[in-house]
Order: C-alpha cells, then sequence, then structure tokens
C-alpha cells in the first residue's frame, strides 16, 4: 500500500513510518521542511508541504491508498488540520487515520483537545473511510523530563493521584499502522491505553527503582509548575496544559474494560508496561 503520513517527524509519526516501512508500505512524508531530515527514513519519499499555506499541499497526497493525519499542538490547529482534510479528501483518498485524544466529557474544555474537535467534524463529514485513535498521555514525554531525574531526583509532570492510563508510542504507531494496512477498522473510533494506572507518586517511584537513585513527585502545585514551565515554553502553550493538568489531576485519565477490549481490537496484542519503558529509557538515557 501507499500512505501519506503528515507529522512524520516527531515522537509518533518517526515510530509509525519506521513500522511501515517495516511492514512493506511505500511512505510519502509531507513536511514544511524536509532538508532538515536528510538522511532519516531514506527507504521514504519527501514531499514539501505547509499546513498554514494550503495551496502547498496541491499534489501531495497523488495516488495514494490512505493517509496518516497527526496535527501538532498550535493556536490554529483546527483551521490546519481542517486544511489538511481538505486537501486529502480534494486527492480522492480513500482512508484517513487521525491521531485525536480522549473526548471524556470533562476534557473538552483543553484547548489542545477542543481544538480536535473540528478536525473530527471535517473528517465525519468528508466522506472518506475513517478510523480515529485516542491515546492516553504518551510515555515518551517524558523523555523531555530526563536532565530533572537523572540530574535533581525529581519528577516534574504534575499529573496528581487519580492516575492515568499512559500509554507507549511504540503502541500508538502499530495500532495506527493496523488502521491504515488493514482492512474492518473503517468508521471506527478507538481508544488506546497502558495497562497501569500511573499516579504521580508511582511514576516517580518507578523511575526510582530503575535509576537507582532517589527521585520524588514535585507534587501538584500548579502556580510553582506554571512559573518553572514559562521559562521554556511559550506562555499560551503553558496554559493549555495547566489545564490539562488541573483536568487530571482532579479527574485522572482512565481507560475502561470496555476501552481496553475496543483497543485490543485494533492493536492485535497486550500494551507495554510502563516499567518496561523506564526500564529500557533508563539504560538509553545513562549509555547515550
Amino acid at each position: 500500500m501507499k500512505i501519506g503520513v503528515i507529522g512524520g517527524t516527531g515522537t509518533v509519526g518517526s515510530r509509525l513510518i519506521r513500522e511501515l516501512t517495516d511492514r512493506n508500505a511505500f511512505v510519502r512524508i509531507v513536511a514544511r521542511e524536509p532538508e532538515k531530515h536528510l538522511g532519516r527514513f531514506p527507504n521514504a519519499e519527501w514531499f514539501r508541504g505547509d499546513l498554514e499555506a494550503p495551496d502547498s499541499l496541491e499534489g501531495a497526497f497523488d495516488q495514494l491508498d490512505a493517509v496518516f493525519l497527526l496535527t501538532g499542538l498550535a493556536q490554529n490547529e483546527t483551521s490546519q488540520g481542517i486544511a489538511a482534510v481538505t486537501a486529502i479528501q480534494k486527492a480522492g483518498i480513500r482512508k484517513i487515520v487521525f491521531l485525536s485524544v480522549p473526548m471524556m466529557e470533562h476534557m473538552l474544555h483543553i484547548p489542545h483537545i477542543n481544538s480536535k474537535i473540528g478536525i473530527e467534524d471535517a473528517i465525519k463529514r468528508s466522506g472518506m473511510a475513517y478510523t480515529i485513535l485516542r491515546p492516553n498521555n504518551f510515555f515518551q514525554n517524558d523523555c523531555w523530563f530526563r536532565d530533572a531525574i537523572l540530574q535533581y531526583g525529581i519528577y516534574p509532570q504534575p499529573l496528581g493521584s487519580v492516575g492515568l492510563h499512559r500509554v507507549d508510542v511504540g503502541d500508538i504507531a502499530h495500532a495506527a499502522a493496523n488502521a491504515l494496512l488493514l482492512p474492518g477498522y473503517e468508521g471506527g473510533e478507538y481508544p488506546l491505553n497502558g495497562p497501569e494506572i500511573l499516579t504521580g507518586e508511582a511514576i516517580a517511584e518507578t523511575y526510582r527503582r530503575h535509576a537507582g537513585t532517589d527521585v520524588r513527585y514535585a507534587g501538584d502545585d500548579l502556580e510553582a509548575w506554571h512559573r518553572q514551565a514559562v521559562l521554556t515554553m511559550p506562555e499560551w502553550l503553558v496554559r493549555d496544559f495547566r489545564v490539562m493538568y488541573a483536568s487530571f489531576q482532579q479527574y485522572g485519565c482512565l481507560g475502561s474494560e470496555q476501552d481496553f477490549a475496543r483497543q485490543k481490537e485494533l492493536l492485535l496484542c497486550e500494551p507495554r508496561s510502563f516499567d518496561a519503558f523506564v526500564a529500557e529509557t533508563v539504560i538509553g538515557w545513562k549509555n547515550p
């Protein structure tokens, strides 16, 4: 099959491209600046296209069988996503797989979650066969916290004490590849969760065990987190994440038994554990 990938240079997209090429699919990566990624994915084709410049997408999806769409965090994420859907539909693509988010009612006020509602609506109105993926918070987000964990003994993400069924990006990529390459998932919406309920304290304990050094949870103080976060992230994104963390602290983000049964239909295997992720990741951090 011939697959287009929008969002192929990031954490999820890069894993998906490896998964697709390993499964002998032709892959075309649509990226704003392909020259920044020379040497990556030598078996894939690159196409210069920018979701903020819809005319640049002309020809991006010609002769493809399906497209994977991942929209990055942006203040105009909805308009970017709709531009992509419009171009994909215009190219006559039969199938689209969209990486969305959990849509629990208590989460819909979170800005980057709300941004995806309009994109999903455009996909559902497009007439294309679609699959929507709803992954939980990624294990791999912790890679941003390597120095905090190893050098300062702090796990800084204020996830709270209710817990999340966080998920491995490898499982997301595998599920996306299945949705793109295999029949039977059209019209479906699939949650993607990891097997453990992970609180801030439980995550810190897992890193402490595998790092062999003290790691403590920084706590739930969102004011303190905000003051630190604005040193490294744009203010609009910090405000967005703060709303998200407040929701996590109050409600968590947990999969139900029905969610796990549903995701197994697509994933076709058991999800990777957080313990296995941390064991491998800490070794990589210590032996770069």
